[in-house]
């Protein structure tokens, strides 16, 4: 990383009027740096030795705010746009969450460990924020038949021994400028058997609130067990509608990820990121498979609502409860990256942070990549061209340029020529690879130019983004 600052991430961030904002402005560059902002509206107020951005703004609209990062070696500037209506999660999570790494062994100590370490290793400077506790934080049946109720005389949900107070963990994450996450179900279990939302939907909101977490992650599960008198699409949307309803009611943005929500009506009932696929497992069929599901569901995405692949294979994961390194290649780690990036998925890790080897910390700090998932346009990438192994997808950003990947889904090297009637433009375009972070020329086929071409390596990419001239 270069020594002069250098702000990275969102460009744009949502809040519902009233609620508290937090947001740490990411930022590399020699320590310290001191931060400043000028149009903060009433409410806010930025922290300038962190770059932490706290309050709440309680009349709506839109509010352009100017950034500076400066330290010994320079200063920086940039806009940021904060809008306080409706919507929140104007770009996709990007995070941690605890399940691939730790099941149901996570505990307060693990979570905390992790958070740590998402600071520590630089990921919040580079627009890293969630850390997420998946199934494994409430009581299981065992536990319950051992003498422990699933919930106090109040309907309030209780915790497993290992988490003994969630509002300190939760207040644990936001000292470190970083949000907070949970796991339910509709049903009246998880789907490890853990006690669910049924029936206390509203309860668990207003804990969840008062504890001070940031995102919900809401797994169908066992919800069939209980939905009688229902069918067909009601009977899918009811639970959803539900917590949607229950969430909003809270003095607290609660960014609202479902499993079980169909794209097609998921953003109506206020669900910000729904699952398009069955869980991710270790293996680059399961990455592709998943790619592939995409396609079509484009007209879905945008800001405030995304279609969700599942959680990263990247860094120290764990299955069944062994911890390796990835089951990826290093070019399919690349290839997984780049394909969340252009899809404008959220991206979760589930690793163990507090072991990220170089090679995956550069792989989750190219600012150049990640601004691609950010990018405040929100829009998801379409597939505009395939031939046997190799495709290419692409996505209009905020700035005029064009985000794309060329992907080579076989074993063996493949050849590729760009045809710009592919991305229906045309004209003269600078062609930066966003991986080396370095420009590969002008080109211009209607000038007489060679198209870009390049040859991919097997189950690798070359991302590249295209700027009209």
């Amino acid at each position: 990383e270069a020594p002069e600052p250098r702000i990275n991430g969102a460009r744009v961030f949502g809040a519902r009027p009233g609620n508290p904002v937090l947001f740490t402005v990411p930022a590399t560059g020699v320590r310290p740096i001191a931060f400043a902002a000028k149009n903060l509206p009433e409410g806010l107020a930025l922290d300038a030795r962190t770059g932490v951005i706290s309050g709440a703004v309680d009349a709506p609209g839109t509010y352009t705010v100017s950034l500076t990062a400066e330290n010994a070696k320079g200063r920086t500037r940039r806009d940021w746009r904060l809008v306080v209506g409706e919507r929140i999660a104007l770009t996709p999570p990007l995070g941690w969450n605890s399940w691939h790494i730790y099941q149901s062994r996570v505990t307060d100590a693990l979570v905390r460990r992790n958070a740590l370490a998402m600071r520590d290793s630089g990921l919040v400077n580079h627009g890293w924020t969630y850390v997420n506790i998946d199934e494994g934080w409430t009581l299981y049946p065992g536990e319950i038949a051992k003498g422990a109720r699933g919930r106090d005389a109040w309907g309030r949900i209780r915790t497993r021994p290992g988490f003994p107070d969630m509002k300190a963990l939760a207040d644990y994450i936001h000292s470190l400028g970083l949000k907070a996450g949970l796991y339910s179900s509709p049903g009246p279990t998880a789907c490890g058997g853990s006690v669910g939302s049924w029936q206390y939907e509203w309860q668990d909101a207003r804990s969840y609130a008062d504890w001070g977490f940031d995102y919900l992650k809401y797994d169908w599960c066992s919800y069939d067990s209980v939905a009688q008198g229902t069918n067909g699409q009601d009977r899918a949307m009811r639970p959803f509608a539900l917590m949607g309803r229950a969430l909003r009611g809270q003095r607290r943005d609660i960014v609202f990820s479902a499993n079980g929500a169909h794209p097609q009506w998921a953003d109506s009932l206020g669900v910000n990121c729904w699952r398009t696929e069955t869980d991710i497992r270790p293996s680059w069929s399961t990455v592709a498979n998943a790619v592939d599901k995409e396609v079509g569901l484009e007209k879905y995405a945008g800001p405030g609502h995304w279609n969700d692949l599942d959680m990263m294979l990247v860094g120290e994961v764990g299955f069944g409860g062994k911890s390796c390194p990835s089951y990826l290649t290093p070019n399919e780690q690349y290839a997984h990256v780049s394909y969340w990036c252009l899809l404008s998925a959220p991206m979760l890790l589930g690793c163990d942070l507090a072991k990220l080897d170089a090679f995956t910390r550069n792989l989750l700090t190219n600012d150049e990549v990640l601004e691609v998932h950010q990018d405040a346009l929100g829009r998801q990438a379409e597939r505009v061209w395939k031939n046997g192994a190799v495709e290419v997808w692409a996505k209009d950003l905020e700035d005029g340029s064009m985000a794309v990947g060329l992907f080579n889904r076989g074993f063996l090297p493949e050849p590729v020529e760009l045809d710009y009637k592919w991305l229906q433009i045309d004209g003269k375009h600078r062609i930066r690879d966003l991986w080396r972070q370095e420009d590969l020329g002008i080109f211009c086929p209607a000038c007489g130019t060679k198209p870009f071409a390049t040859e991919l390596p097997g189950h690798g990419v070359q991302l590249i983004r295209l700027f009209p001239l």
